[in-house]
C-alpha cells in the first residue's frame, strides 16, 4: 500500500493566538465578582475604606491619632459582644441580656475587691457570674422551650433591677492598680487588641473546630443535625454561656477603661449595636451563616459612621435612622448574595 507522505517534511505548525486584552479584562473581573460572592467580608472591608475617605475628605481631623484612638475604644467593647452574639445567632438564638451582664461584672470584681479578695480574684468572679447568667438563659431556652428572645428580654429587665440595687444606682470607681489598669482597658489600644485576639481565636474556632462546625450545623438543619448526633442543646448552652461571659469581660474592661462602674453602663444600646454589627457583617438572623470577622468589620463600620457624623456636624439624633437604614440594606444585599451563593453551587 503506498504512503501518501512526503518523506523529510513535517506539517507546519500552527502558532497560538495570542490572547485578547478582552478577554483578561474579563476573567479578572469574573475572578473578583467570584471573590465577592464567597467571601462576605470583601463587601464590608470596601464599605469601610470608602466611609473612611469620605470623612477623611470632609474632615481633616478624622484620621487623626487621637481620633483613630477614640474610634478603636468606641468599637473594642461592642465587637467582643458580638462575637458571642454572631455565635448563637448562627445556631438560631439570641440573647437581649447581654448589655446589661455587661454593667454587673464589673460590680462583682468591684464588691470582691472591697471585701479584700485580689483584683484577679474578682474579675474571675466576675465572669463566674456572667456564665451563669448565661446558663441560666440557655437552661430555659433549651429545656424549657421558651423562645430565647422572651427568656434573654426577662432577663434584661431581671438584671437591669439587680444592677440598680446593689449599686443604689450609682456610679462607683474603679480600683488604681497602675500597670493592671493599662493592661485591662485603660492603655490606649490595649481594649482593641483584647478585641482583635478575641476575634481571631473565635473565628479559628468557628471554622475548623468541632464546636463551630456544630454551631453552624444547628443553625442551618437542627433536625438534621439532632439525627447526625450532634448534641445541639449542650452546642446552644455553651453559646449561651460564651456570649454571657465575653459580655462580663467587655464590661470590665470598659471599667479599666473609663475609671469608672455605671449600673447604667451598656443596656440595650451596646447589645443591639453588637447584633447591628453582627448582621452588617453577614451573620444571617435566621442562623446557619456567619463569621466573626465580619461581626468586628460590621461594628467598624457603625463606628465610622457614628464618629464621622459628629465629624462632619451631622446631628445625632438621625445616627439612628441611618444605621437603621444600613441594616435594611445589609440584610437586602446578604439575601440577595445568599441566592447567588446557592445557584453558583448548583
Amino acid at each position: 500500500m503506498a504512503e501518501n507522505t512526503v518523506s523529510g517534511t513535517t506539517a507546519p505548525q500552527a502558532e497560538p493566538e495570542p490572547a485578547e486584552p478582552e478577554q483578561g479584562r474579563q476573567s479578572f473581573w469574573s475572578t473578583l465578582v467570584h471573590f465577592f460572592l464567597r467571601r462576605r467580608e470583601a463587601s464590608i472591608v470596601i464599605i469601610a475604606i470608602a466611609l473612611l475617605i469620605y470623612f477623611q475628605s470632609a474632615n481633616s481631623d478624622f484620621l487623626s491619632t487621637e481620633s483613630v484612638r477614640t474610634l478603636f475604644q468606641y468599637f473594642a467593647a461592642t465587637a467582643i459582644i458580638a462575637a458571642g452574639e454572631v455565635m448563637l445567632l448562627i445556631c438560631g438564638e439570641i440573647d437581649l441580656s447581654v448589655g446589661q451582664v455587661f454593667a454587673l461584672a464589673p460590680f462583682i470584681m468591684y464588691f470582691a475587691y472591697q471585701n479584700g479578695l485580689p483584683i484577679w480574684v474578682g474579675i474571675i468572679l466576675g465572669l463566674l457570674v456572667s456564665a451563669l447568667v448565661g446558663l441560666l438563659n440557655g437552661l430555659i431556652t433549651v429545656f424549657l422551650r421558651v423562645p430565647s428572645f422572651i427568656t434573654t428580654l426577662g432577663a434584661l429587665f431581671l438584671l437591669n433591677g439587680i444592677n440598680l440595687t446593689i449599686s443604689n444606682a450609682f456610679p462607683v470607681l474603679t480600683p488604681q492598680l497602675g500597670t493592671f489598669n493599662e493592661v485591662m482597658g485603660h492603655g490606649g489600644y490595649s481594649e482593641i487588641i483584647w478585641a482583635v485576639v478575641i476575634v481571631i481565636v473565635m473565628q479559628i474556632i468557628l471554622s475548623y473546630t468541632r464546636w463551630g462546625l456544630y454551631t453552624v450545623a444547628a443553625g442551618g438543619n437542627l433536625l438534621g443535625a439532632s439525627e447526625t448526633g450532634v448534641n445541639v442543646k449542650a452546642i446552644k448552652l455553651r453559646n449561651f454561656m460564651l456570649t454571657s461571659v465575653f459580655g462580663g469581660f467587655a464590661g470590665i474592661l470598659e471599667a479599666f477603661r473609663i475609671q469608672s462602674i455605671d449600673p447604667l453602663a451598656g443596656g440595650t444600646a451596646i447589645m443591639f449595636a453588637a447584633v447591628a454589627g453582627a448582621v452588617i457583617g453577614g451573620t444571617a438572623l435566621a442562623g446557619g451563616s456567619g463569621t466573626i470577622v465580619g461581626a468586628l468589620l460590621g461594628t467598624l463600620v457603625i463606628s465610622i459612621i457614628k464618629d464621622g457624623l459628629t465629624f462632619i456636624g451631622v446631628n445625632a439624633n438621625t445616627f439612628d435612622l441611618i444605621l437603621g437604614a444600613a441594616i435594611l440594606v445589609a440584610m437586602i444585599v446578604n439575601v440577595r448574595l445568599q441566592v447567588l451563593r446557592e445557584a453558583g453551587r448548583q
